[in-house]
């Protein structure tokens, strides 16, 4: 994989890798049980650039790439996936969406804090919009200068360590009128409250908030974009959201692969390292072979994001395609990892558990893997998809 990596680009890799191993390695076990952050690593995470690598160095960032944001993504999730979550959102949905669409005066407010000490977190998805994210009821009225946002958004990440929300809301008169708006919201904003962490299944540390909105007001200035432009920029931010997932699911394969490969080395069954057997060897080498085409892919889809043509339908199938290959990778691997160890895997002494744990919600959030196959047959066919059930009369029961 070296060989699609700039020298700067691997020198950049390794240096989140060390840190990675030396900083982040240590406090893994402690994080999930614990089910929160410790706040020393976050606020390394910052001192170390990584919460604001395509900043602009003017506003206190690294002033480096998406590949570079996929790459810190990736080298984290090897060793902890529930810390790359908060890279994640940081890169690359909160100040992503700043660099692309806010006014100077919006990146001189905010950039700088994003990449000097504040969690952000995007407020999308609702109750009864998860998958159908754009049917939210969440509001923005109108008011004497600026909006009053209305609603409850929930499953929201980073919510409990967030000084800023990037929060989409209904603009439009009614619900057929499908006006979206993207709105920058302060923390201690009156009449914003952050439910309690939902308790979960893996990436225990990242934290997951309910987030209600109950007449909160938000100043013309913090509108990004346009009014009516939320659609635009949340389709954006989740293609470049969509590979932040996929980098994290990348590195949790490669971290469960390695774990299981030095393991069937060292333990010996029959007078031999299980590694020497066709059952043990073969299935790894599979995987091996798996998780270095979901890198391929994630890398390539990275590039022709930022270089390649401006085509939105190539632009929403390559990044579902990388999403979805990848959460299917990582669940593969971390699975088979498990089985790997045995009876030990079925611990949670074994590193192996808590990958299986993690890999879980890859297929889940930022689009279930249904969304990705039916982002991706859209571009494939041109046959719509049907809407109506296919009927059954004169089948048997």
């Amino acid at each position: 994989m070296d060989s699609v990596l700039s020298d700067r680009e691997r020198l950049f890799r390794d240096t989140v890798a060390e840190f990675a191993a030396g900083r982040v390695a240590p406090l893994v076990a402690d994080m999930d049980r614990n089910a929160e952050y410790d706040p020393r690593l976050v606020r390394d995470l910052f001192a170390q650039g990584l919460m604001g690598i395509e900043v602009p160095e003017a506003y206190g960032g690294l002033g480096a790439g998406l590949l570079d944001v996929v790459l810190a993504i990736e080298q984290l999730a090897r060793v902890d996936p529930a810390i790359a979550v908060l890279v994640d959102v940081q890169n690359a949905l909160l100040a992503a969406a700043l660099v692309r669409y806010g006014t100077g005066d919006q990146k001189r407010r905010f950039l700088p804090t994003l990449a000097g000490g504040v969690v952000g977190s995007f407020a999308l998805s609702e109750a009864e919009a998860g998958s159908d994210a754009f049917a939210m009821t969440t509001r923005a009225e109108p008011a004497p200068g600026g909006y009053r946002i209305h609603g409850e958004k929930a499953w929201i990440t980073s919510a409990h360590e967030a000084g800023v929300f990037l929060v989409c809301a209904r603009t439009g008169a009614d619900a057929r009128t499908p006006a979206l708006t993207m709105f920058l919201v302060d923390r201690d904003s009156d009449g914003l409250r952050i439910g309690s962490r939902i308790d979960k299944l893996g990436i225990r540390a990242s934290s997951t908030c309910d987030v209600t909105f109950d007449g909160v007001f938000v100043p013309e200035e913090n509108v990004l974009g346009r009014a009516g432009q939320g659609m635009q920029i949340a389709v954006e931010a989740l293609n470049i959201g969509k590979l932040g997932i996929a980098a994290q699911l990348v590195g949790l394969a490669e971290g469960a692969l390695g774990h299981a490969l030095a393991y069937a080395e060292r333990r010996a069954q029959f007078g031999h390292p299980i590694a020497a057997f066709q059952g043990v060897r073969f299935p790894l080498a599979r995987l091996r072979v798996e998780v270095d085409a979901a890198r391929l892919t994630l890398y390539q889809t990275t590039r022709a994001l930022t270089d390649g043509p401006d085509d939105p339908r190539q632009r929403l199938r390559d990044t579902a395609g990388a999403k979805l290959l990848a959460s299917e990778v990582a669940e593969r691997v971390a699975s088979h990892a498990l089985e790997t160890f045995g009876g030990s895997g079925f611990t949670t002494a074994c590193p192996a558990e808590k990958y299986y744990r993690d890999a879980k919600i890859g297929k889940i959030y930022e689009g279930t893997s249904n969304v990705q196959l039916r982002t991706i047959a859209a571009t494939v066919f041109s046959v719509p998809e049907a809407t109506e059930a296919v009927s059954t009369k004169g089948t048997r029961p």
